[in-house]
């Protein structure tokens, strides 16, 4: 007898970020007694495309309206929603597909009453990504030898180790977010692991858990926008309409986890052509005052501008 196919359900769920006081945000809701993100499910009958019904599920569970957002990736393994991604209602044995966006905002305005909506930095998910001020020594007092003991024995898990926390030689590569993550959930050395399969806790807490597979999805995003911004000039889309040079080195720093030489990187912006000094000085911020410039969004629309370099700093 030919077993009955599982309901196919689709969710959607959004990592909306902004910068704040040089730190990276996502905007967060809680699902129990853990953060998630905005998720939502996608009704073909009620909802016209999967943008609308993403901004609605947005806007109803957060108070926030969606600005810039783009696809960022399709999560459809099997038992991925076990045990807390299941759409209300759904039946138990549904396989639930999340469609996950990418969205970007200038301002992490604070939620109205009545949601549970928050601004978290992104790092209490991921210490061991922000490198501004040196290696973090999370990494080599406590992931580090627990990779080793997790490898040992087996030279394909001990390289990929080697290669995603920069050992060895090897140099840091900021867009492997992803990479890192799932290598410490297949190490069983994060409690979204332990609770997927129902083992006992790790007995070391690195990060922050998350709903369901939610930070797994953060991780994706955060890999695209750092690779995103050297190639596409969305890092503006964080930007208000006028800022100093030195605001958007230190956005760029803060989404890299990295600290950037700063002639370098002002020689190459200066080259590309994105920003343009409006006259105006910056005042009341008790330094020196510096120029406010403007993003021209206009050219880089018409000449497909590019990113921006992000020359990293000599210790870096």
């Amino acid at each position: 007898m030919m077993r009955s196919a599982s309901p196919l359900l689709i969710g959607l769920s959004a990592v909306m970020v902004a910068i704040q006081d040089d730190t990276p945000l996502v905007l967060v809701t809680r699902r129990g007694s853990e953060d998630a993100l905005p998720f939502g499910p996608f009704h073909p009958d009620k909802h016209r495309t999967f943008d609308l019904s993403l901004r609605g599920w947005v806007r109803e569970q957060t108070g926030f309206e969606l600005g810039y957002v783009e696809q960022l990736y399709t999560f459809g393994d099997r038992d991925r929603e076990m045990p807390e991604a299941t759409l209300a209602g759904a039946p138990a044995h549904a396989r639930v597909i999340s469609v996950g966006y990418l969205a970007l905002t200038p301002e992490a305005r604070p939620a109205e009453a009545g949601f549970e909506a928050r601004w978290q930095n992104w790092y209490r998910y991921f210490p061991w990504e922000d490198h501004r001020n040196g290696r973090p020594a999370i990494i080599d007092s406590q992931i580090v030898p627990r990779l080793f003991t997790w490898a040992a024995g087996k030279e394909m898990r001990l390289e990929r180790a080697k290669i995603a926390f920069g050992l060895d030689g090897a140099r840091w590569a900021e867009e492997r977010v992803l990479d890192r993550y799932e290598l410490l959930y297949e190490a069983g050395l994060v409690a979204e692991c332990a609770r997927d399969a129902n083992l006992a806790e790790p007995d070391v807490t690195l990060g922050e858990a998350m709903a369901s597979d939610h930070r797994r999805i953060l991780a994706t995003a955060i890999s695209r926008l750092r690779g995103k911004i050297k190639y596409r000039p969305v890092v503006f889309e964080l930007m208000p309409d006028k800022f100093t040079l030195s605001a958007l080195q230190r956005t760029v720093e803060a989404i890299l986890g990295l600290g950037l030489h700063t002639q370098n990187f002002r020689r190459a912006l200066d080259k590309t052509g994105l920003v343009k000094g409006t006259g105006a000085m910056e005042t009341g911020t008790g330094g020196r005052p510096a120029e406010l410039y403007r993003f021209c969004r206009e050219q880089a629309i018409s000449t497909g501008a590019p990113g921006l370099s992000t020359p990293r700093r000599s210790a870096d």
